[in-house]
């Protein structure tokens, strides 16, 4: 299927679909709330004739609560249409939101998952508001969040890379079950948690008498055939008394352990629904890639269809939930409702439990492929990079930054490898300076996890990158802000005594200290990471470290950003450019804005 180019065009169009299913869904629940109403009338005359008047027979009672029955069924069916819908609508509107540059604050901004010693991720915005994790996340469980931010984080093996982004791929085009696996299931973002459920699911069995199952069972049965009896006028109300308290005492009996049943569902069940929906919805596919097959592949169990397995629990949880009805709580007690639904469901988590946790690491990997494919499918001008063995190397052509919309982001190209080591960037405030270190150093993260990158070309080898771009201060760990920089460019450094070479990205080195301290601490931070073999880029508004160019020769280069003031204001064309940046507007500004200097 070839890759469609207009993303918004196609999410548009999915949008309006839902908003009709919505709009068509609102007006039959309105419809059968007047039937609801019109049945209770019918009910209330046919009870005043059986039962004051007695001019029919109690039968007649059964047809009204029949039909009304038969409408709630009718009911709840679409009120989950309209709630899907309304999902739906939610999903591709959050979608163009993404497609448009007004997605920053509307998804999960995964600030939990950050480490906050991480040598790069809080620096390159890979989590929190308007961070690659909130633009790209597209999982709905928390397994499935934590899988990306795993991607996001670490630099996979190649090997692994290698065969996920051919899963991006496949499942880039694949609009309508990524929309699927969006919407099935009630919208519980991030409630499926491994530990929790794999835990509910192999914890220790909770035991009820001896044959109390078929003993529910027959007592249940005794209640509805004498009340049936009676109802009939076969017999009087006695019998159905007698056998109403034996289910009674028999509840009591198992109210331990009904309850302890019960305790333990409030978080683990009802997430798994979702799993149940996401199963079914991913055993229907066909996938040719060797990730997706090999997830299809963990999910089959002999015997067991895992969709299925969850699903069947799904529908005890529907019965025991259905308890809190009213009619169900006046007749529950006499067919022991509850104490057969809890006993059920224990029976379901003592032989298929021990499954659970698989079934969730396969949904949480098709997930995190699935906010990979996302982003692809979104930005159509991205590329996937080659990914290159042997030393350090960093080649883009065209790149932008990935969080920039495609009308804001200008793209330049950057040349890091064989001998070219070191980029020394000058420029002025909002020049493009930073944002140049961070296109780097996501294009780096995305090409890594499997994702495609926003450049024209990239050819990449397995760098460890660590950056030096948003230090602050900590008045809780009483550290300043030049402490917290010497304590990352130690990270930075130590990077490089391991075998992975070291991309570093360092923002306005040591700007937190005299200008004399600053050139020689900065110039040997710098001579380290080169000579261990490191690339990367320094930015820096001293123009004193430029000179350090002309120690490391071929191997090292200045390159600038220019700005210009015009009638007071600063332009720029973000655009890099070979040697030092000669002038400054600094004082200019100073003064456009007021300032005596």
């Amino acid at each position: 299927m070839p890759q469609i180019s207009d993303p918004g065009a196609e999410y548009r169009t999915r949008l309006e679909r839902w908003r009709g299913v919505f709009r068509n869904a609102e007006r039959q629940s309105v419809r059968l709330g007047n039937y609801r109403l019109a049945v209770a009338g019918v009910f209330a005359v046919l009870a005043y004739l059986a039962f004051v008047r007695d001019a029919l027979s109690g039968w007649w009672v059964l047809t009204p609560i029949a039909a009304f029955v038969a409408l709630i069924v009718i009911h709840e069916r679409i009120a989950r249409s309209q709630s899907f819908a309304k999902r739906g609508i939610t999903y591709y509107e959050r979608a163009l939101l993404r497609v448009d540059g007004g997605w920053p604050g509307t998804g999960s901004s995964g600030d939990e998952l950050l480490d906050p010693a991480h040598v790069y991720a809080g620096d390159l915005d890979v989590f929190g508001k308007g961070s690659l994790f909130e633009l790209i996340s597209t999982a709905r469980t928390a397994a499935g969040e934590r899988r990306l931010a795993s991607w996001l984080s670490n630099p996979a093996p190649a090997s692994e890379v290698h065969e996920r982004q051919p899963a991006v791929v496949e499942m880039r085009d694949e609009v309508q079950l990524r929309e699927d696996l969006a919407l099935l299931g009630e919208d519980i973002r991030a409630g499926v948690h491994v530990d929790l459920l794999t835990a509910w699911g192999s914890a220790p069995p909770v035991h009820f008498i001896t044959g109390a199952r078929l003993i529910a069972a027959v007592l249940a049965a005794s209640s509805i055939v004498t009340f049936v009896g009676f109802m009939a006028h076969w017999f009087g109300l006695r019998p159905f008394l007698i056998a109403a308290a034996m289910a009674l005492s028999m509840g009591f009996a198992l109210r331990h352990g009904v309850e302890r049943v019960i305790s333990s569902l409030d978080e683990p069940v009802h997430d798994l629904e979702i799993l149940s929906l996401l199963l079914a919805r991913l055993e229907k596919a066909s996938f040719e890639s060797p990730q997706l097959r090999r997830l299809r592949a963990d999910l089959e169990t002999e015997g067991l269809s895992a969709s299925a397995a969850i699903a069947r629990l799904g529908r005890w949880m529907e019965l025991l939930d259905s308890s809190d009805h009213l009619v169900l709580r006046l007749i529950g007690p006499a067919v022991l409702w509850r104490a057969q639904a809890a006993m059920a469901i224990e029976a379901w988590r003592r032989g298929t439990g021990p499954q659970i946790g698989r079934w969730i690491a396969a949904i949480a990997e098709l997930e995190a492929i699935s906010s990979l494919a996302s982003f692809a499918f979104e930005h159509p001008g991205a590329t996937f990079p080659e990914l290159l063995e042997g030393g350090p190397r960093f080649e883009a052509t065209g790149l932008k930054h990935p969080l920039m919309g495609v009308g804001q982001a200008v793209a330049n190209d950057v040349m890091l490898g064989d001998e070219m080591r070191l980029w020394i960037v000058s420029g002025s405030n909002m020049s493009g300076k930073s944002t140049l270190l961070r296109s780097i150093g996501l294009s780096a993260v995305l090409a890594w996890s499997g994702a495609p990158v926003t450049a024209s070309r990239l050819r990449i080898s397995r760098l460890a990158v660590g950056a030096s771009i948003r230090i602050v201060d900590s008045l809780q760990d009483g550290k300043s802000r030049f402490y917290a920089e010497i304590t990352r460019l130690r990270q930075i450094v130590a990077l490089t005594e391991q075998s992975t070479p070291v991309l570093f990205l360092l923002d306005e080195l040591l700007s937190g200290t005299n200008s004399h301290d600053r050139r020689i601490g900065a110039e040997a931070v710098i001579r380290t990471l080169v000579h261990r073999g490191a690339i990367g880029l320094v930015t820096t508004h001293d123009l004193a470290l430029t000179r350090i160019c002309e120690e490391f020769g071929s191997r090292a280069v200045n390159v600038h950003f220019e700005d210009h003031l015009e009638e007071g204001r600063m332009s720029f064309d973000y655009r890099l450019k070979p040697g030092v940046v000669e002038r400054s507007n600094a004082l200019e500004l100073m003064r456009a804005v007021g300032l005596e200097v």
